[in-house]
């Protein structure tokens, strides 16, 4: 993410959004309420004279701003869409007051304009610019002839496969066994690669593949078996992938990546439920109490519930009493653990009543 224009003043900054975490960022820090801008294509009818051409109309490109009713990513398409009221846009071809969606492209400048940028959300931002576009990590899940990858982005686990391959059982005798299970592996790492500047990799599985394939690659793709690690898991596919992440592995590899982070703090949480500990807070009515009353250490809520619940003075609050606010994805397990907690969560300072 780029910001090529900033007023402090005026609450207005203008971003280019290079990657899709960039869109998922941005689903998050624009809200209900601000006003976007940016190209937008719409068809046009044609008129002439009274009558209107039987076509469909022309295509035209032009800036168009809105004032926000509703956001909506959509990750498997990876389509950020802003619907609202048009604020401004050339009145010959669309009439102010009327309604519009602004689809939001990659490497097309968005201006967004708010009230009040809250806390969060500049720190939202700047997480966004200084991420980089490297992948931290690719898990490779490997069982028998068949690999999963998971794709470790910002917004969550992009999966990737399965893989297959052509290799039989050891105890079939096929004398192209050690050929297929050769060309197995190099589409595992053909698929590997087409990623660009990958930080961690870590292969697993439940058997001894994820080990036969760490050999391979120290024997022949060096450069990729110095940045890889082996973890076993109990089960393989997306799942193998999950116990991962469970255990951390990934977190203690980058501890920058936000997804592993998310998780090791739902994870933290829920060992505190398990302890029957005090000094937790979940549901909308408890955390918000504690955050009243300023014993709130650390902030758990769901992407999904900081809009809905207008959530932005009381992360402010937690912020300004030094407390740690963190935004949880709802695209990956711990987001779903946290969203059966009613959306929201917190550690305490101290136990309140």
């Amino acid at each position: 993410m780029k910001v090529i224009n900033e007023d402090e003043k005026e609450g207005f900054v203008k971003v280019v959004p290079e990657t899709l975490d960039d869109l998922w960022h941005l689903s998050h820090i624009i809200e209900v309420g601000d006003n976007a801008s940016s190209k937008t294509t719409r068809r046009i009818q044609d008129t002439s004279g009274d009558k209107v051409r039987s076509d469909r109309g022309v295509k035209k490109t032009f800036t168009l701003g809105l004032d926000i009713e509703n956001i909506s990513f959509q990750l498997f398409t990876g389509k950020l869409r802003l619907t609202g009221v048009i604020t401004r846009g050339p009145e010959d071809l669309v009439p102010l007051g009327s309604h519009h969606t602004l689809e939001v492209k990659l490497n097309t400048p968005l201006s967004i304009t708010k009230n009040r940028w809250p806390k969060w959300a500049i720190k939202r931002l700047n997480q966004a610019i200084e991420a980089s576009k490297k992948l931290s990590a690719i898990i490779v899940v490997l069982e028998d002839d068949t690999a999963t990858l998971g794709l470790m982005r910002q917004f969550g686990i992009e999966y990737y496969g399965p893989i297959k391959g052509h290799v039989s059982g050891k105890r079939i005798i096929d004398k192209n066994r050690q050929k297929n299970i050769v060309q197995f592996y190099e589409k595992v790492i053909e698929s590997i690669t087409k990623f660009d500047s990958i930080q961690n990799i870590v292969i697993a599985g439940p058997g001894f593949v994820k080990n036969d394939f760490y050999d391979y690659l120290k024997d022949k793709h060096q450069d990729l078996a110095k940045i890889s690690i082996i973890e076993a898991t109990g089960a393989g596919g997306r799942n193998g992938i999950s116990e991962v992440l469970k255990k951390g592995t990934v977190e203690k590899l980058t501890s920058e990546n936000r997804v592993a982070q998310e998780m090791g703090a739902i994870n933290n949480l829920l060992s505190e439920i398990g302890k029957n500990s005090s000094k937790i807070a979940y549901g909308v009515k408890e955390t918000q109490n504690a955050i009243n009353l300023g014993a709130v250490s650390q902030l758990l809520i769901l992407d999904t519930q900081v809009a809905e619940e207008d959530m932005g003075d009381s992360m402010d609050m937690v912020e300004n009493m030094k407390g740690d606010v963190m935004v949880v994805s709802s695209e990956h397990e711990g987001g779903k653990q946290l969203e059966s907690l009613g959306g929201m969560a917190a550690i305490l300072r101290y136990k309140i009543n």
